[in-house]
């Protein structure tokens, strides 16, 4: 240059202040690039903290589901709708020594009722609303004998007691309900029906009889039967 050093002085402090300016701005981007590194680190942990609280939750939300209202009515349902699920097997266990047509199975809508899966239609699913009289007479005796087994394993159940139902059933269901009383009065069980069906005085040997007489009186008659 041809500028003599007086003339170029000003020009240096000028530049001297500038690059001054120009390091204070970086050491405050450095700063702020320490504190957002900084941040993203405790974001980090944060986020780590929402993860597990969010697993938490959703253990607690899934539960809710299943048990929880103010009521406790979900609880009531949750926890007989394990017992009915042991019911359930139990009935199927006894509806096989019956029959290879039906099984049973819980409403996946209606957890405490049942539906009728029938093997002969190509094993299609139905209520048991729609039941026949015989098919209802079948389907309430293994679930009366799964029952009396989800019983036994506490209490000794040694009888049964049926009242009526006999008259619903054609010929077929009433030789598969006699034969599975049958099976059970030879495991030791004492069986007694209370019928009106003529078919069933053939089959059961030991009988109490009712006989209406006349003023609207009955008399009974049997083994063990005596006039007062």
């Amino acid at each position: 240059t041809d500028e003599s050093l007086e003339q170029l002085e000003p020009a240096v402090h000028q530049y001297e202040e500038s690059l001054k300016e120009l390091r204070d701005v970086i050491a405050g981007y450095k700063h702020k690039l320490t504190e957002n590194t900084a941040a993203k680190e405790r974001i980090k942990q944060k986020q780590t903290a929402i993860d597990a609280q969010k697993k938490e939750c959703l253990r607690w939300e899934n539960l809710h589901e299943l048990i929880g209202s103010s009521d406790g009515k979900k609880y009531r349902n949750f926890a007989q709708g394990l017992t009915f699920e042991l019911m359930v097997s139990q009935a199927n266990h006894q509806l096989q020594k019956m029959t290879d047509r039906y099984l049973l199975a819980r409403d996946l809508s209606h957890p405490l009722e049942l539906n009728v899966i029938d093997n002969y239609q190509a094993g299609e699913e139905r209520s048991t609303k729609n039941l026949s009289g015989g098919e209802s007479f079948i389907v309430s005796l293994s679930l009366a004998l799964g029952l009396s087994n989800m019983a036994s394993h506490k209490v000794r159940v040694d009888s049964l007691f049926l009242d009526e139902g006999f008259g619903t059933l054609d010929e077929e269901a009433l030789e598969i309900a006699l034969d599975t009383l049958a099976g059970l009065q030879h495991e030791g069980k004492l069986i007694g029906v209370i019928s009106h069906v003529n078919a069933l005085k053939e089959r059961i040997s030991t009988q109490i009889e009712l006989v209406p007489q006349t003023g609207g009186r009955s008399i009974v008659t049997g083994p063990g039967c005596i006039r007062l």
